[in-house]
């Protein structure tokens, strides 16, 4: 059975706008830096850019440590983003028959090891109650 991870400490390799009428968003592209066992797998979500929605964006923007003189702009400078780290929490969610992951929340590169100690990397056996 493969391991589950619940946090990862990842950087961005890339994030793609792709505009759609209802729901524009960025298409980001993680590798995993931490937890060890899944080093440099990707991690493939998408941050909504809709007017109700970009907090999320903002909140990803700012603990990944994009310039924070950028925000004044009403653009984002999508290669200012390659390079940036922090730690993302995932879940997966099924979505028209397809397995895609949330990008459920963010936190600066700083504290991936209070959030790592709380996150269980290990498979779970649904056998074995507490």
């Amino acid at each position: 059975m493969k391991s589950r991870m619940e946090y990862s400490s990842s950087a961005l390799n890339g994030a793609q706008y792709h505009w759609h009428a209802q729901k524009p968003y960025y298409l980001l592209r993680l590798s995993v830096v931490e937890p060890k066992q899944f080093l440099s797998q990707p991690v493939v979500g998408r941050v909504y850019c809709t007017p109700k929605a970009l907090w999320k964006l903002s909140w990803f923007l700012r603990d990944f440590g994009y310039d924070t003189e950028l925000f004044g702009h009403d653009e984002i400078e999508d290669k200012r983003l390659i390079g940036l780290q922090g730690v993302v929490k995932i879940s997966p969610v099924v979505n028209k028959g397809a397995t895609l992951l949330n990008l459920d929340a963010f936190a600066p590169a700083e504290q991936w090891n209070q959030l790592s100690a709380g996150s269980d990397p290990q498979p779970r056996n649904p056998e074995v109650s507490s």
